[in-house]
C-alpha cells in the first residue's frame, strides 16, 4: 500500500515510509504485548502511545516511485517513466510516438508495392526517424528472414511496435528491458497489412550511449579547487566513450579552454555526471547538443 501510494495524504515521503516499516511494526509488536498488562503502578501500559520516528532517507526519484507503483499495482499511477528523461531528450527526439500516423509517414511510402523485408511491412522506402521510449514489451517471431524482435515503446503519448532483425537484437539485447529507456535510430514504414506505421530499428542505444552519441561536447568549468588527479578518477570508468570534453579553466590569475584527447573522450553515463555535480558544483556541468 506504501508503494502504491494508499500513505500520500498522511505522508508523502514513501521511501521513508517504507524503510520505517519494520520500525513501525516492532513498535506495534511492543504495544499489543503491553496490552491489558497493569504497570505496578496499576497503568495501563496498553494506553502508552509508542512513537516511531521516520527512517532519514532521501525520496524515491520519479522513476522509482513508478517502478514501486507498477510492482505493487500492475500500471504506472503517478505519471510515465519517460517523464524523467523528457527535458534531455527533447534535445535530439523532435518526433513524438503520437506522431507517427499514417499521414506522418505519407501514404506513398507505405503503398509503393513490394515488401520491405518480405513480411508486407510497406515498401523499401520510409522516413528516417530518431525516437524514444519506454520498453512496454517484447515478443520475437520466426520470418522467412529468420528471428525477429518486435518492442514495443511507450512515450506517454502512445504506443508504437519497433521491429529488429535479429542481428540488430542480439547486439542490443542488454538495453532491451521491461521499463527501461530506449533510443531508437530508425525507419518509420506503413505495414500495409494493419494500416499502422511501423519502426524498423537499424541502431539503438541506451540513456548514456545516446547521451554521448548525440551530444556535442561536456562542458565543465574549473576554478583551481577541482585537482586534474580528482577529475582523472571520476573519467576513467568513462572513458574511450564518443563525447568530447572541454574544460574552462580559470583562477585568479588566469583562463584556459583545454580539449581533452580523443582517448578522454567519454560516455555520459548518469553516475559520472552525478559525480562531477558533486565535485564542481551542478552548474558547472553541462551536457552541450548541436
Amino acid at each position: 500500500m506504501i508503494r502504491a501510494g494508499a500513505f500520500d495524504s498522511l505522508n508523502d515521503h514513501r521511501a521513508s515510509l517504507m524503510a520505517s516499516v519494520d520500525a513501525a511494526l516492532a513498535s506495534a509488536d511492543q504495544q499489543a504485548r503491553a496490552a491489558n498488562q497493569n504497570s505496578l503502578f496499576g497503568h495501563d501500559e496498553g494506553d502508552v502511545a509508542l512513537i516511531v520516528k521516520y527512517a532519514d532517507v532521501p525520496r524515491w526519484r520519479l522513476r522509482e516511485q513508478l517502478a514501486h507503483e507498477k510492482a505493487s499495482l500492475g500500471i504506472y499511477l503517478g505519471g510515465h517513466p519517460y517523464q524523467e528523461y523528457a527535458d534531455e531528450l527533447a534535445n535530439f527526439i523532435r518526433v513524438k510516438l503520437a506522431d507517427l500516423t499514417p499521414q506522418f509517414v505519407g501514404q506513398s511510402n507505405g503503398s509503393a508495392g513490394g515488401s520491405g523485408h518480405g513480411s508486407g511491412y510497406g515498401s523499401r522506402r520510409g522516413v528516417p526517424v530518431v525516437l524514444a521510449g519506454i520498453v512496454a514489451g517484447l515478443r520475437i517471431q520466426q520470418t522467412r528472414r529468420g528471428r525477429m524482435a518486435i518492442v514495443t515503446l511507450d512515450d506517454g503519448s502512445a504506443q508504437v511496435e519497433l521491429t529488429l532483425f535479429n542481428e540488430i537484437y542480439e547486439a542490443n539485447r542488454p538495453w532491451i528491458r521491461e521499463d527501461e529507456l530506449l533510443v531508437v535510430r530508425g525507419t518509420a514504414k506503413l505495414d500495409e497489412y494493419s494500416g499502422n506505421v511501423r519502426v524498423s530499428g537499424e541502431e539503438l542505444f541506451d540513456f548514456a550511449t545516446a547521451r554521448s552519441h548525440f551530444a556535442q561536447q561536456l562542458a565543465l568549468r574549473c576554478n583551481g579547487n577541482a585537482s586534474i588527479g580528482q577529475l582523472k578518477k571520476l573519467f576513467t570508468p568513462y572513458r574511450e566513450g564518443k563525447c568530447p570534453v572541454q574544460i574552462h579553466y580559470h583562477n585568479d590569475n588566469a583562463s584556459c579552454q583545454l580539449r581533452l584527447g580523443e582517448a578522454w573522450q567519454v560516455t555520459l553515463h548518469e553516475d559520472l555526471l552525478h559525480d562531477l555535480r558533486d565535485l564542481l558544483q551542478a552548474e558547472n556541468v553541462k551536457v552541450v547538443y548541436g
